[in-house]
């Protein structure tokens, strides 16, 4: 697998639905937004004026999300995640804690913008645990450091494609 797929965040056809809904809804509420701004402005004194400032935050927050979802979708691969022989983003994976195989933990590993397309938990592949199965074959221990600083072992029981 190159670094370029490994890279890649698989959406389901909902979930870009979604997010792209979302990302039109942003789009529309721009005048809305800029008209606010500028009813507060009339208010007077900028300098203490809390509903200006507050609404020129929320334009910035609308902007950064824009922005983000903008680029978000244009990277997105829209479908099914290939199947592969090795742990890859989109994938189902099942995993144990330690030598105990009866610790185990099965999630999605992908984009946390597709956590509300499921019941599954979602870990990113750039996270502590995803980089460590990421490439990982069925039955082999990978070792990474947990944000608290702990050494975790873990074993990859099973993986397959999201949705299959």
């Amino acid at each position: 697998m190159t670094s370029s797929e490994a890279s890649k965040t698989w959406l389901s056809q909902d979930a870009y639905d979604r997010l792209q809904a979302e990302l039109d809804e942003l789009i529309a509420a721009r005048p809305e937004v800029a008209a606010e701004i500028n009813a507060r402005r009339e208010e007077g004194d900028l300098r203490e004026n809390g509903g200006y400032h507050a609404a020129r935050e929320e334009q910035s927050r609308q902007e950064g999300r824009i922005l983000y979802l903008k680029e978000f979708l244009r990277n997105a691969e829209v479908g099914d995640a290939p199947t592969a022989d090795k742990v890859a983003p989109g994938m189902v994976v099942t995993i144990y804690f330690d030598d105990d195989q009866s610790d185990t933990e099965k999630f999605l590993l992908g984009s946390r913008e597709i956590a509300q397309t499921t019941d599954l938990t979602v870990y990113s592949p750039e996270s502590a645990l995803g980089v460590a199965i990421l490439g990982a074959n069925k039955g082999q221990t990978v070792t990474y450091t947990a944000p608290s600083g702990s050494d975790i072992k873990v074993t990859v029981v099973e993986f397959s494609p999201f949705g299959a």
